[in-house]
């Protein structure tokens, strides 16, 4: 009797999840096709690629909010078996609202454990795929910055000329081993322009060692200078923002990968930061399934549905916000980063121990 129950529960609760998450990847489909086909617009493709662009992008997004995906599904899940006396029926059989409790949160700690194991690299390969298609129609944009494997590749269009930047790596504030060509727009190469090290603190590009090739009147002519100054429409911090992305790196990449990361210019600060929200995940399922427990097993009176949600939409808005805040305390070095991580999830356990501890005396 007591497996049928647990299957109860188990299968219930998942597939509760499961329609939670394919109404959040709808939803995320409808929105994100209206940026794709923004992006596509002057470009002459199918509705086939923004659509495909679309829905492998969504699953990497779906990732970011899932602990706020079970918290709404396990507030749903709990209110229906309360509202249809199923509730009741667990704890004529012995389970106490402590016992499902600990087997929904538990449920979400392992959904938790597989999304960062085997899901997670999928998305991440899905990320690059999508990263990878969009830059091959890069030549109808007219601004670009990219990083893979060859490195750091920066493209700008200017007044009467094209720009396309490459460098070996960035390191502080500056890009070592860089190579700029200005093109014409009929694809002629103007000059190249090779430097060691360049100073991209500000729009001001400042070259040391600059060695620059010109054609002129058919004659290759080399110039050597120990500084060359360019005007650029990106900077330090612009060029840095791509660093921040992982979406494209998965939980596995970065644990094997991380000195190879580190030498390719990606920042240790969120490195450690993507590491630790990625561990962090799991722990933060298992305590948003509680929290959704503790408001809604505290009684087993049928209730108006649309309270709970609003008031499940209300936690999840100021949780997030909670995070955001924390993580910009820890960006800025006013507390520690990898603390800023854990914050909310230490505060949601503080709160969760408080709230169990109620909910089982009831």
């Amino acid at each position: 009797m007591n497996k049928i129950f647990l299957n109860y529960l188990l299968i219930n609760f998942l597939k509760t999840f499961f329609i939670f998450i394919l109404v959040f990847y709808c939803f995320g489909v409808i929105l994100n096709l209206f940026e794709e086909i923004e992006f596509f617009k002057n470009i002459d493709v199918s509705i086939f690629i923004p659509l495909m662009l679309t829905s492998i992008f969504i699953p990497s997004m779906i990732i970011k909010i899932l602990p706020f995906i079970i918290f709404l599904s396990s507030m749903w899940f709990m209110i229906k078996i309360r509202n249809n006396r199923d509730l009741l029926t667990l704890k004529v059989f012995g389970y106490s609202n402590l016992k499902i409790f600990f087997i929904l949160a538990i449920t979400s700690f392992i959904l938790g454990c597989c999304v960062l194991i085997f899901i997670n690299p999928l998305t991440s390969s899905m990320s690059k795929f999508y990263e990878k298609t969009k830059s091959n129609y890069s030549k109808d944009i007219d601004h670009l910055v990219t990083f893979n494997k060859n490195g750091l590749w920066i493209k700008e269009n200017l007044d009467d000329k094209q720009r396309i930047i490459t460098a070996k790596k960035p390191e502080g504030f500056n890009l070592l081993d860089v190579t700029i060509f200005h093109i014409d727009y009929k694809s002629n190469l103007i000059e190249k322009i090779t430097s060691k090290k360049a100073d991209i603190k500000s729009n001001l590009w400042k070259l040391e060692d600059a060695v620059t090739f010109k054609i002129n009147n058919g004659v290759l002519v080399r110039t050597n200078e120990k500084t060359l100054n360019i005007d650029s429409i990106y900077n330090f911090e612009k060029v840095n923002s791509l660093f921040k992305n992982f979406d494209t790196m998965s939980f596995l990449d970065i644990i094997i990968n991380y000195k190879v990361l580190l030498n390719n210019g990606y920042s240790k600060p969120f490195l450690n930061q993507s590491l630790h929200t990625m561990l962090s995940m799991p722990f933060f399922l298992f305590l948003m399934t509680a929290l959704a427990a503790i408001l809604t097993m505290n009684t087993l009176k049928k209730s108006d549905n649309i309270k709970y949600i609003i008031v499940g939409l209300l936690v999840s808005v100021i949780i997030f916000y909670f995070k955001d805040l924390s993580l910009a305390l820890g960006q800025t070095n006013r507390i520690p980063l990898i603390l800023s991580v854990w914050a909310p999830v230490i505060a949601l356990t503080l709160f969760t121990l408080i709230g169990v501890i109620q909910i089982n005396e009831k």
